[in-house]
């Protein structure tokens, strides 16, 4: 039986400073440096993504079983930083803009979006979750 808490990912290189990601289900995503006017997502861009996407989808679980949104944008961006720990991103901001319809199934909707805003950002989104907690990150080589 497969372990469900396991989550992995698998990079090809597909060209200079270009690879491929594929994940356990067979999906295929681009990954890039950026350079060359790519429009392909860099590796920071992929981060941002989950931690934007990751939040976006506990926050639509928990709001449009009340109404269904008008209008849902969520975005997440940061600061570069170069510095004496190397290069990383500053704090990560969140940005959330839900429009419910009007009516009583509307003004629940954003009555609970506040809550729902922190319940992801607190305890669900694994991924912001595991940005915020000091999370080691272990390197192996295996080489040919």
């Amino acid at each position: 039986m497969a372990d469900d808490t396991v989550r992995s990912v698998a990079l090809t290189r597909t060209g200079p400073a270009t690879f491929e990601a594929t994940n356990a289900r067979g999906g295929t995503l681009p990954v890039t440096s950026g350079g060359s006017g790519s429009s392909d997502f860099t590796p920071v861009e992929l981060l941002l993504v989950g931690v934007a996407g990751c939040s976006g989808i506990d926050i639509d679980l928990l709001t449009s079983r009340l109404a269904e949104p008008e209008d849902f944008r969520i975005s997440a961006s940061a600061e570069k930083v170069r510095d004496g720990e190397g290069n990383h991103l500053g704090p990560v901001t969140v940005t959330v803009e839900v429009t419910f319809p009007q009516g009583e199934r509307g003004d629940a909707a954003r009555e609970r979006l506040p809550d729902a805003v922190a319940k992801s950002r607190d305890r669900l989104c694994t991924v912001s979750r595991t940005v915020q907690l000091p999370t080691p990150v272990d390197f192996e080589i295996t080489s040919g």
